[in-house]
């Protein structure tokens, strides 16, 4: 029955493309994604949940996109800035609209118990073999995709310009929007007159969609600091320099960067995420290396921290006696700049949403954290491109009321526990992306 419906819904289609653009009817949209996703991209979803890859390294994952896009009409090429994937459709007069879905899963082990879980492990690009798991809900947005380019080949007719599908490697690294700019994205397939994405949140409730007019996610920085010490036995510090001593000055007075050297009113984070050192208890190492990430709000505030981290970290391991010729080490190993979206076009397809799927599908952005995004590449001053960044409600409100009555708290993105409704995610982001494109490349527009 679910297929028979998608094949009216398909041949509806296929009968008027001969005739005179009508109007997209939202309602007949809504009907043909949610029966696409009962035909087709349910599986779609289980697979690549189950079958995550970790960044750069998503092979798979990537032929199975490029299958599916070909499939569905595209022009595809592969192994763009690595694994990435682009899939053009030209349509006539009008813009170039670049659509985005990152791909990449995390090594973590899933914990959610559902029927199709990942149990998948992998090498990493260290040497080292992980558990993988999609605790971020990229598999939502590649499915999402799948379902935006079935749907718009769809409908032909009712839309006009050149469509740009990009499958992005290792978001979760910030790397690979840059890497796929860096091997010439916009020169091969030309720059964009927009560019769309969205990401599914598990903090948002299920059928409800939220872009800011400003600023979308905080910038990111990987900052690894290599703090060197001189070996010695355990019972003899004062024989050598104790780099896990000085490290840990090191973290304790970075958190002083953020309270009385950045303006209390602009948000900043300074988070140590890994701390190595030594290998037995009775021996001072020669080495300590720090990880962390850090997150600002604006570029002014994201450089004054990179270079108080720098020289807070160097002045320590002075300070301790470290000499000139071995001083610490600090360096800015990944990062992205501030997600913003474009104001104007956010304003102009916040009510587009608002219009096509529902006057109160749409709430408040509400910046929770500072999570980042590598969008922020597509989208950069450079370019010149409007960006619209939105997110996807991926739990379902009785989960909130639930916890807010003493049962389970919500997962937050990348914990094990994490997972998200896939029908409501899939169907609603899909729905979102056939909405915004048909408003910016009209026919005949």
């Amino acid at each position: 029955m679910r297929k028979a419906l998608f094949a009216i819904a398909t041949s509806v289609v296929a009968l008027t493309a001969g005739a005179a653009p009508a109007a997209a009817d939202p309602a007949a949209v809504k009907q043909a994604v949610a029966a696409d996703y009962d035909s087709h991209l349910e599986d779609l979803f289980v697979h690549f949940h189950a079958n995550p890859e970790l960044s750069f390294l998503e092979v798979e994952t990537a032929k199975r996109m490029a299958v599916e896009l070909k499939a569905a009409g595209l022009e595809v090429t592969e192994g763009v800035g690595g694994t990435g994937v682009v899939g053009m459709v030209r349509n006539g007069d009008g813009p170039l609209i670049l659509l985005r879905a990152d791909m990449d899963g995390l090594p973590m082990p899933e914990k959610t118990g559902l029927d199709y879980a990942s149990t998948a492990t992998q090498v990493a690009q260290d040497g080292n073999e992980y558990p993988v798991m999609h605790a971020c809900g990229h598999d939502v947005h590649i499915t999402s995709m799948v379902g935006t380019a079935r749907r718009l080949m769809a409908m032909k007719d009712q839309w006009s310009g050149t469509l740009m599908f990009v499958v992005q490697p290792a978001e979760e690294r910030v790397g690979g929007a840059a890497a796929m700019l860096e091997d010439g994205l916009y020169e091969r397939f030309g720059t964009p007159d927009y560019a769309l994405a969205f990401h599914v949140a598990s903090i948002l409730p299920t059928g409800k969609i939220s872009a800011s007019e400003s600023i979308q996610y905080s910038s990111a920085d990987s900052v690894d600091i290599k703090v060197p010490g001189v070996g010695a036995h355990g019972a003899s510090p004062h024989m050598g320099r104790d780099p896990v001593y000085i490290a840990s000055q090191i973290v304790t007075a970075m958190q002083s960067i953020v309270s009385r050297e950045i303006e209390p009113l602009s948000p900043a984070v300074i988070t140590v995420g890994a701390f190595h050192s030594g290998t037995k208890h009775n021996i001072i190492s020669d080495r300590a290396d720090l990880q962390l990430t850090v997150r600002a709000n604006d570029e002014a505030t994201r450089a004054q921290l990179l270079a108080a981290i720098e020289r807070v970290a160097v002045n320590i391991g002075k300070a301790h006696g470290l000499p000139d010729a071995t001083p610490v080490e600090v360096a800015v190993s990944e990062g992205t700049p501030v997600t913003n979206n474009d104001p104007a076009l956010a304003r102009r397809l916040n009510a587009v949403m608002q219009r096509d799927l529902g006057e109160d599908v749409l709430v408040p952005w509400q910046q929770r954290g500072m999570g980042a995004e590598d969008f922020a590449y597509f989208v950069a001053e450079d370019y010149g491109v409007p960006g619209y960044y939105f997110a996807v409600g991926g739990t379902p409100q009785e989960a909130f009321d639930a916890a807010a009555n003493g049962g389970p708290p919500v997962p937050s993105h990348h914990s094990p526990l994490f997972k998200i409704a896939p029908r409501e995610s899939v169907t609603l982001g899909t729905e979102a992306m056939v909405a915004a494109v048909l408003d910016l490349a009209p026919a005949g527009g």
